[in-house]
């Protein structure tokens, strides 16, 4: 089972003062690393849902 996408943050929370790491890029983070984590559960599904090719020789 896959976790939510992250949802970006509100605009009260993030001050605009250069803050380090800033929420943006806290979400942009967990927003790759989410991207990263269905790449691999489409491939896993493809790769599941092949049906292996059969020799009737």
């Amino acid at each position: 089972m896959s976790r939510a996408k992250p949802t970006p943050p509100a605009d009260y929370e993030c001050c605009e003062s250069g803050c380090s790491p800033c929420v943006w890029d806290i979400y942009y983070e967990d927003l790759n690393a989410w991207n990263a984590e269905q790449a691999v559960n489409n491939e896993a599904e493809q790769d599941a849902n092949e049906t292996p090719f059969e020799n009737k020789d």
